[in-house]
């Protein structure tokens, strides 16, 4: 399902939010304020009143809605996420934009800055940034959307589209399999592995949501795991990931009692909001190479950062 074109613009280099109003019998007859206060309780009745006062909040053609707006399911309602400012303190780390071109922008991602808003995080994402940044003003940057994703605490390359036309063609390589992907990681040294060593396992969603657990049953994550460098006690491990697993290496690595050095989720998650800036995840997505679908030309990409 395709995004719905929203009728708000960019605000501060944020899209706007959207929700589809369920057929719920329970708010049939009663204003919108009814539905929005149960679905997003933290924000509470003076909040939604405050926004529906704004005119911000808007439906599909444009239409500012208000507390009187009766619930009209089937509906479509534009709105912008609200983070406070004191709640959300700048990430204090800078991209770096390694290329620009028709259709790409390949960008050099810091630990700890997420790509797109979600949860708490809104104006200091990776996507937001770039829609504010100057060197990219002669793009629309409303429709810069990554190809791929890349962890919050992971640093490293990550490919973006601009161009709408042909953004399917870069998402099709990477639903196909055929981009290279190469990590390296700071793990404690085991030298009794033969390497390169594979690595496959079933991979599903934890109890918690935002982690990943091994499950019993037919293998759906691969990992090559190779010795760059003996450095004592940590080594330099570099990682090629053959599927594309939310924490993939992270769990591997953890699997082989080789838990990635400062990993902030596993084996045990520390509270969220709890980042020590001076202990960065030693996870780098180091290079990308693939055949460009458009040119056809072999491309890569390398990060500048080091582990």
């Amino acid at each position: 399902m395709s995004r719905p074109l929203s009728p708000l613009p960019l605000l501060d280099g944020v899209k706007p939010s959207y929700l589809v109003l369920p057929h719920d019998k329970r708010f049939y007859g009663l204003p919108l304020l009814a539905f929005l206060c149960e679905r997003f309780p933290f924000v509470g009745e003076e909040g939604w009143r405050r926004r529906l006062e704004s005119g911000f909040v808007v439906d599909e053609a444009g239409r500012a809605l208000n507390v009187q707006t009766p619930f009209a399911a089937g509906k479509t309602v534009f709105y912008y996420r609200e983070i406070s400012r004191k709640h959300e303190l700048p990430i204090p780390f800078a991209e770096e934009i390694l290329h620009i071109d028709e259709h790409l922008i390949v960008v050099d991602k810091p630990h700890f800055l997420p790509v797109t808003p979600s949860g708490r995080f809104l104006r200091e994402t990776l996507l937001t940034r770039l829609r504010l940044r100057p060197e990219l003003q002669h793009l629309n940057v409303a429709d810069i959307t990554p190809l791929h994703r890349l962890d919050k605490d992971t640093a490293g390359v990550i490919l973006l589209s601009h161009r709408p036309e042909s953004r399917r063609d870069y998402q099709t390589m990477f639903q196909n399999k055929t981009v290279t992907k190469t990590y390296e990681a700071l793990a404690p040294t085991r030298l009794d592995l033969n390497y390169p060593h594979h690595i496959c396992s079933r991979m599903e969603r934890g109890e918690q949501f935002y982690l990943t657990q091994e499950t019993a049953g037919e293998p759906n994550a691969f990992t090559t795991v190779d010795l760059l460098e003996n450095r004592g006690e940590y080594s330099l491990y570099r990682l090629y990931p053959h599927t594309g697993k939310k924490h993939q290496l992270r769990v591997h690595m953890l699997s082989l009692g080789m838990p990635i050095v400062n990993d902030a989720l596993y084996p045990e998650p520390l509270a969220a909001g709890l980042e020590d800036y001076d202990k960065p995840l030693k996870l780098l997505a180091k290079s990308i190479e693939f055949d460009d679908p458009i040119s056809g030309v072999r491309r890569r990409f390398d990060s500048r950062r080091s582990l």
